[in-house]
């Protein structure tokens, strides 16, 4: 078994390429998004508590629409949070497929694609610059994925928030298995 950082692991035998990505871990900030998941939670509820007290019809709007407001972002701190505590990536090829999954608690969707059919394994370059690259590569959210390929003309993107060295060298391992074969 081959280890890449701290977070990247790539298994290779006769058929099978296996490759696990666990996400970024810090118990300091993870300890903070629970204590924010909290709050929000609380915020949330006390808002819901007093619609039922509000007799005004503009006060109950507000409140639904700020109720709608707050269910998008508890249900996204909450995906974040659960996806640090207990998520992984896998990747694996093996019989011709290649297999991705994104996994909270052993489970998890599978997604399997033909590799004869796969194109444009690359790298997702990084803009410094992009607000929405500096938003998707930080802590608190599930996303910025960092490798993408083309198969059968759609786009799968998979790597979430993985450094360039780590990327490059599941994308070196993984077109070396494909083309051994």
């Amino acid at each position: 078994m081959k280890v890449i950082g701290d977070r990247v692991s790539i298994l290779t035998k006769d058929d099978l390429l296996s490759i696990v990505i666990l996400p970024k871990q810090d118990k300091k900030k993870l300890l903070v998004m629970f204590l924010w998941l909290l709050a929000w939670s609380v915020c949330g509820l006390i808002v819901f508590i007093n619609y039922f007290q509000v007799s005004e019809k503009n006060a109950k709007l507000f409140i639904i629409i700020y109720l709608s407001f707050w269910a998008y972002f508890e249900f996204k701190i909450l995906r974040a949070f659960i996806w640090r505590r207990s998520g992984k990536e896998k990747i694996w090829i093996t019989g011709g497929k290649v297999h991705y999954q994104q996994e909270i608690n052993k489970k998890g969707k599978i997604q399997e694609f033909d590799y004869s059919l796969i194109n444009d394994l690359k790298l997702i370059e990084k803009n410094e610059f992009s607000f929405s690259e500096v938003i998707n590569s930080s802590f608190w959210i599930k996303g910025g994925e960092r490798i993408e390929f083309t198969c059968a003309h759609k786009t799968v993107r998979f790597g979430m928030q993985l450094e360039d060295k780590e990327a490059k060298a599941i994308i070196h391992e993984i077109t070396n298995f494909i083309f051994k074969k």
